[in-house]
């Protein structure tokens, strides 16, 4: 006789009840080059973003997202999609900074502001779309 709901054996509870577990070697070594790489785009799109009016700036804001969303698909989760926006922002973040010598990247523009404003929403909407996780099984109803 089958035991019904989750005493049965192999089944599968919610991802919060499951042990936590460490990623494999190979995952975490793609989220750092993904984080690696997303700050290498920041960094990137900062400088070409107020080079050609508006080409510059979508060009940087498409680059991006093509990064963010590429990662949640090449991991299969949307941690893939947050590692390269967290190093996206923290580079961008950095850049802002003016250095004691007067110097700075970033003008006082509404360029400057867009990319800001427009690559954290690109991010936040590249990780709401990555993909997330999805029951295994082919069954549609639990407790077939």
């Amino acid at each position: 006789m089958k035991a019904a709901g989750p005493q049965r054996q192999g089944a599968q509870g919610s991802a919060l009840a499951q042990p936590l577990t460490a990623p494999p070697a190979g995952r975490a070594a793609a989220y750092v080059g993904l984080f690696l790489l997303g700050a290498v785009v920041g960094a990137a799109g900062a400088l070409v973003q107020a080079a050609w009016i508006p080409g510059g700036l979508l060009l940087a804001l498409v680059g991006a997202a093509g990064l963010f969303l590429g990662g949640a698909h090449a991991t299969g989760a949307r941690a893939g999609a947050v590692a390269p926006a967290a190093g996206w922002m923290i580079a961008v973040i950095l850049l802002t900074a003016s250095r004691p010598e007067g110097d700075f990247l970033f003008g006082a523009g509404v360029v400057s502001y867009l990319f800001l404003l427009g690559g954290i929403a690109v991010a936040v909407m590249c990780a709401t779309l990555g993909q997330g996780r999805q029951p295994n099984g082919p069954g549609a109803r639990l407790a077939k």
